[in-house]
């Protein structure tokens, strides 16, 4: 079953606020935890995300949300690439790539130049789809999340 080619990438509205918040934290109980800052954008994602400068995005199959991504704003030219969450049952089949393709060409066509993320090493899976995007590892400064081992970059030409 290939549902890359069915799944349609559509973006945040204010009758999408839930789906955020349920997919990423489904995925956090399941590796990890549910940290404070997590409850804080994930409660409020249009005053979090959106009312700064960010972007969310959803992954949409046969009437349902199975995926999620945001793109926080840092700066002018730099977005956090975050809350990427793809529902239990699709993990594996494409989706997540799918949102990576999809926010890369959002930000080139924003004007996005660096795109940074934080994750885990034991997500291997997410590990390798964002090095295949061409992420590359760099310093981790202390203090953003509990979970966080790794922190990687992607510029954007």
């Amino acid at each position: 079953m290939n549902l890359e080619n069915t799944v349609e990438i559509i973006p945040f509205t204010t009758a999408l606020t839930e789906p955020i918040k349920t997919l990423n934290i489904e995925w956090l109980k399941k590796y990890f935890k549910v940290e404070p800052k997590d409850e804080i954008v994930l409660s409020n994602p249009q005053g979090e995300i959106i009312d700064k400068g960010g972007m969310i995005f959803y992954a949409k199959y046969s009437d349902k949300i199975i995926g999620t991504v945001s793109l926080i704003k840092i700066d002018e030219t730099t977005f956090e690439l975050s809350k990427m969450a793809v529902t239990d049952g699709v993990q594996g089949l494409g989706i997540g790539k799918k949102l990576m393709v999809y926010c890369m060409d959002v930000a080139k066509k924003e004007g996005i130049k660096k795109l940074i993320l934080y994750s885990n090493r034991k997500l291997l899976p997410a590990i390798h789809l964002y090095k295949k995007f061409g992420f590359v590892e760099i310093a981790l400064e202390g203090g953003v999340y509990e979970r966080a081992d790794i922190k990687m970059e992607r510029i954007i030409r």
